[in-house]
């Protein structure tokens, strides 16, 4: 990683950055808006005149597929005076706004706007949603906020091949489930909880039962903008092993321990102390119920078990007498790579 030789003691990024709210305005800007997001399922955009919301950061956004299959991203901000335009999903065959009925086709043109005609020097040819970029893979769709973003793929790095070759097929998997959550605690807090398993022996019993997480056994590695950890399966766990990966900014793609699976979902910031989050679960049609929701009860105890904890460290940094803490070399080299990426989008 770049600026952490291995064996070195790193401290913590400040630990007023995770309670500043002018320093959460300039993650906004420097990288929320500058990477790639997971956004939702293809599903929810397979037919012409699907569309869903979703955001990146405080970004708005709406994913549709128009009458033509075309699929875009657009940002979900009237032209007109600034009002949201959708919400939710659904199929349509266009977007309006429900503050003056200015109406978009689902390619983002204007089609009407009220009282258009009667305004002297008023054009409407031209006004438009704005279009940003969106990719899918797999079964996944992504989100850029600049429309000549660099391609999805440098983002993604080893991860296609990392997923196939722990026998995962992308092109068998079906949306099952979202499953959505609020922590107490800055983003970054909630990444950087994700991006270890040093605590998993103390506060995962369950997890660390089935999954082996010994320094020997639970293998870390980064790539140039996110990180990955695999964890062996102790025995009776199923043909997959854990994977779980994060990529730049703030997105986590997952296999579980068990039967075929995937989870995929980003975390948002709401305030410099508050995060949302979803999770989209994937599963080959032919995974029984019963496997599904066994699954995704053990993912749900991990979840519970880690909201107190990120919720205890955003108490304990927002005390102010403390001015950074220090990373384990080896076993929190991951939280010390995603510190370097923050360090670098805010310099």
């Amino acid at each position: 990683m770049p600026g952490l030789a291995s064996g070195t003691t790193q401290g913590t990024l400040p630990w007023s950055w995770y309670s500043d709210s002018e320093r959460l305005r300039r993650e906004q800007e420097l990288i929320f808006r500058r990477g790639w997001q997971y956004a939702g399922p293809l599903e929810h955009a397979a037919e012409p005149g699907d569309f869903f919301t979703c955001s990146v950061g405080d970004v708005p956004v709406v994913i549709t597929r128009d009458r033509a299959g075309e699929l875009h991203a657009l940002l979900n901000v009237c032209r007109h005076r600034g009002s949201i335009v959708a919400e939710g999903r659904g199929n349509r065959e266009t977007l309006q706004c429900r503050y003056h009925a200015w109406t978009y086709g689902l390619d983002g043109n204007l089609r009407a706007a009220p009282r258009a005609r009667e305004e002297p020097g008023f054009d409407t040819e031209g006004i438009a949603l704005r279009e940003l970029a969106v990719e899918p893979w797999g079964p996944l769709l992504f989100v850029h906020t600049d429309r000549d973003a660099p391609p999805l793929a440098e983002t993604l790095g080893p991860l296609p091949e990392l997923l196939a070759s722990g026998g995962i097929e992308l092109d068998r998997l079906r949306f099952h489930r979202r499953s959505e959550f609020e922590l107490a605690c800055n983003w970054k807090i909630a990444v950087e909880n994700y991006l270890e398993c040093y605590h998993c022996a103390v506060a995962h019993p369950g997890f660390s039962a089935v999954v082996d997480v010994s320094p020997g056994a639970y293998r870390l590695e980064t790539h140039a903008l996110g990180s990955s950890q695999f964890g062996p399966t102790k025995r009776g766990a199923g043909p997959v092993e854990g994977q779980f990966h994060w990529l730049w900014p703030v997105t986590k793609v997952y296999a579980l321990p068990g039967p075929p699976n995937l989870a995929a979902g980003p975390v948002t910031p709401h305030g410099a102390e508050r995060t949302r989050g979803f999770i989209d679960y994937f599963f080959p049609e032919d995974v029984p119920e019963a496997e599904i929701d066994e699954l995704l009860a053990f993912d749900n105890q991990v979840g519970l078990e880690d909201r107190a904890l990120v919720e205890s460290v955003q108490a304990g940094v927002r005390s102010g007498l403390l001015e950074e803490g220090k990373l384990m070399p080896e076993s929190e080299r991951l939280i010390a790579h995603f510190q370097q990426l923050v360090r670098e989008a805010l310099e």
